[in-house]
């Protein structure tokens, strides 16, 4: 269940373990699991009674009291269902925890219904009344504020609560066998004369080796295995598609199925489309990139096989310690604060790095309440890429850390500033290495790595959210799988344009991508994130030390207050082409710096 016999780095004085420790989370919660949801119980019954009490007119003090005992109740859930979900990451195919994963998911479930009144209420409160209340809701303002921004979308609370247990059994029962079947794939390579058997993280760590035939091999061998599956995945991702359509569409009323989510994230629905068509605007920036990269790694003609080949001062091997040291070296070059809590989640043994076979694959962070370290799942094997993940996923650890002065309800970043300490991380790191190094070949490396990352991040999740507009638009139509897949490349072609060729097999690119699957139109934040980033770093580089208070305050914030209000203070206008332009014509310059290498 949790790491028997971590192994353990000395890191000057920090013992470094690459195994998380679950403990933290809840106690004996196998055996105990029946006590913890009980206190649940208990605290969702004390709200019930309540229920009569509920008067828009009712006294500000009663309402606060009410707002408390959510606040217990949503923790306790918190604490249980991460515990769920990452002892199911610690290895998908382990029956016990897959179990325990979906009791616990049905249970929560159970505990949401019997609240959903509360919402259902608070939204349906007079303006004036619910001004009122507000008034003395401090930190949780924006919080109900969300719920009453949602109002025209939400059904009767007989509806909600069938929703809400359809989806244990539906959506998320789908997922889950998604996150088993992908996660359980094998697959198998010749490396050194001697054919292997490995799981997708380690394939997919050949897809950046040195050796042009070996990612090619790779990467046939990854969508040989993943096209045998085409039919069943297929089959989930139509299902998924549908349920979304049915339920925001058809019984939520919304606009579109994008709409969905961008409410969510507060964001306006012109922000999110400026967003879309200023990265397909620019997609020649990167189309000029991999022809460079083409001629620096001796590539001809450059092939989608290929774009992340690594250069050849970027091919070094690390030790787990090793890049748990230069990252929080790194961290500790911008700010002291930071760097002391990214040492806490790893000096507290949570994180989970090695891969392994039935592991999750790629990484996460996962944060449960305010004041507890959060949890960072990675996939670490060694390569320069991995040490950015570690950078990026302590990222949002520190993040979350420094909101903890929040409630549950609002310490949570929103999703289009969730990326933002993240990919902050990363840019520290890279620009670490880059002051740090004098040598011209491996100043060229660190900007290819950086370019990248930068591709894969803003370009590449832009276009899977044009996929998924055209996605849903199709299945709605009755398209099939193999339907969808030609769209897929049809869309790969158009971002690669005459600079990379796409062959066929990467049509079925999109069944190995789970924010598909579970998360409809998540990645656009991912590009939101980056270009913010890139125009908040150039801030940084140009007012120094007296950024850094100001970037702190901006994680400190959390999710207590909206997108556009948090970003308005330092200057960003989300709905502006010419704000996400400013991004890349920071690439356009980094592109132009590799350039100058060359000569």
């Amino acid at each position: 269940m949790i790491a028997r016999h971590p192994v353990r780095h000395k890191t000057a004085s920090l013992v470094v373990s690459d195994r998380w420790d679950l403990t933290h989370l809840v106690k004996n919660p196998l055996n105990g699991l029946e006590r913890h949801l009980k206190a649940l119980d208990a605290h969702v019954a004390q709200v019930e009674s309540a229920r009569p009490r509920l008067q828009a007119t009712m006294a500000s003090s009663d309402f606060q009291s009410i707002l408390r005992l959510t606040e217990s109740i949503a923790e306790g859930s918190a604490r249980l269902g991460a515990f769920a979900y990452l002892w199911f990451s610690e290895d998908t195919k382990n029956t016990t925890a897959r179990s325990f994963k979906s009791k616990v998911e049905e249970r929560l479930t159970a505990v949401n219904n019997r609240l959903l009144f509360l919402d259902l209420w608070w939204q349906g409160v007079d303006n004036k009344n619910a001004a009122r209340l507000m008034a003395d809701a401090g930190d949780l303002r924006y919080y109900l504020e969300t719920i009453r921004r949602h109002t025209p979308h939400t059904l009767s609370e007989s509806e909600e609560k069938i929703i809400n247990i359809k989806n244990v059994t539906g959506r998320s029962a789908v997922n889950t066998l998604y996150d088993v079947v992908t996660n359980g794939l094998t697959f198998t390579m010749k490396i050194g004369g001697k054919t292997r058997a490995m799981n997708r993280e380690e394939l997919m760590s050949h897809v950046r080796s040195p050796k042009a035939s070996v990612r090619q091999t790779a990467y046939r061998e990854l969508y040989r295995v993943f096209s045998a599956q085409r039919d069943l995945l297929g089959e989930m991702y139509r299902t998924l598609v549908n349920d979304w359509k049915a339920e925001n569409v058809g019984l939520r009323r919304f606009a579109s199925p994008i709409a969905t989510r961008n409410l969510g994230n507060d964001v306006p629905n012109q922000a999110v489309d400026v967003l879309l068509t200023t990265c397909a605007k620019n997609v020649e920036i990167f189309q000029t990139y991999f022809k460079l990269k083409a001629k620096i790694c001796k590539i001809a003609p450059m092939n989608r096989y290929h774009i992340y080949a690594p250069h050849r001062a970027g091919t070094k091997k690390y030790t787990y310690s090793d890049a748990v040291t230069m990252v929080l070296g790194a961290y500790r070059g911008f700010s002291p604060q930071l760097a002391d809590l990214a040492e806490r989640v790893v000096r507290e043994r949570h994180v989970d790095g090695p891969t392994r076979p039935g592991k999750l694959g790629g990484a996460y962070c996962y944060g449960m309440v305010p004041g507890l370290t959060p949890y960072v799942m990675l996939n670490f094997t060694g390569e320069a890429r991995d040490i950015a993940t570690m950078a990026h996923e302590l990222g949002h650890a520190v993040h979350g850390m420094m909101a903890k002065d929040h409630s549950i309800f609002t310490f949570h970043s929103t999703l289009p500033l969730a990326e933002t300490a993240s990919v902050f991380g990363e840019r520290i790191l890279s620009d670490t290495l880059m002051s740090n190094e004098r040598d011209k070949a491996i100043r060229q490396g660190l900007l290819v790595s950086q370019l990248d990352d930068i591709y894969a991040t803003v370009l590449r999740q832009a276009y899977f959210i044009r996929f998924e507009q055209a996605a849903h638009q199709m299945v709605a139509g009755g398209a099939t799988g193999d339907q969808l897949a030609q769209a897929y490349l049809s869309e790969l072609k158009q971002q690669f344009g005459k600079a990379v060729r796409v062959p066929d097999e990467f049509q079925w690119e999109w069944l190995m991508i789970p924010h598909l699957f579970a998360s409809p139109f998540y990645c656009y934040a991912y590009s939101f994130g980056n270009l913010l980033v890139l125009a908040l770093y150039r801030m940084y580089k140009e007012q120094g030390a007296s950024f850094v208070p100001k970037y702190l305050d901006l994680l400190a914030t959390g999710g207590s207050q909206s997108p556009q209000d948090i970003l308005s203070k330092l200057g960003v206008d989300m709905t502006s082409a010419a704000f996400w332009q400013s991004g890349f014509d920071t690439i356009q310059e980094m592109v132009q710096q590799l350039e100058e290498t060359l000569s």
